[in-house]
């Protein structure tokens, strides 16, 4: 349905190092980077983090947060590890979450401007 996603930052550099850490274990890599952008994805760019004056507010509920879609478990658990080795918080540990589905395994941080972020493995 969607074709990309943008948010704002105010440091690109921050953003680059965590969003690279947190999103190579989810088999994503930065396509895309110059002074300003950063564009994320496997064969295009899905996700773009944009240099911004006036970033959405760090707001835990405002029900704002994105979803990445995991290739397995252990993936989920190495993207929780990364994020929060690069300057994210948590925001829920890496657990099978049976209330949304018998096979719903997710993670949760906060990137280092507080957008909430969720890595997400279906499989069994």
């Amino acid at each position: 349905m969607l074709d990309h996603v943008s948010i704002g930052v105010r440091d690109i550099a921050k953003a680059k190092g965590f969003y690279d850490a947190a999103l190579k274990p989810l088999g994503f890599a930065c396509l895309s980077a110059d002074e300003g952008s950063l564009g994320y994805g496997k064969e295009g760019v899905g996700f773009w983090i944009n240099s911004a004056e006036r970033p959405v507010a760090d707001d835990p509920k405002s029900g704002l947060h994105f979803c990445f879609a995991a290739p397995n478990r252990a993936s989920v658990a190495a993207f929780h590890a990364a994020a929060l080795a690069h300057g994210g918080r948590d925001n829920g540990k890496p657990v099978l979450r049976k209330d949304y589905g018998p096979h719903y395994y997710a993670a949760y941080v906060f990137d280092p401007e507080g957008y909430r972020l969720e890595a997400y493995f279906g499989g069994e």
